[in-house]
């Protein structure tokens, strides 16, 4: 069995190199196991938060100020 290799967040390329490959995370999937996230070691700045957990993050925070 072969494995692809990982892709970079930032550039959309493939990871040929497993040293300059960087893990930043792990995103969920709604029907199944999710998966990784990966980088170039020079994209690593590039790759920002994701938006759609920034938001629900700060709806949230909001939330809990105007509660208290």
């Amino acid at each position: 069995m072969t494995v692809d290799p990982p892709v970079c967040r930032g550039c959309d390329e493939p990871i040929s190199d497993p040293d300059d490959a960087v893990w930043l995370g792990h995103e969920m999937g709604n029907s199944g196991p999710g998966w990784d996230i990966w980088a170039h070691r020079a994209h690593v700045d590039l790759v920002g938060p994701d938006p759609v957990a920034t938001r629900i993050l700060a709806r949230v925070l909001i939330a809990r100020a105007t509660q208290a």
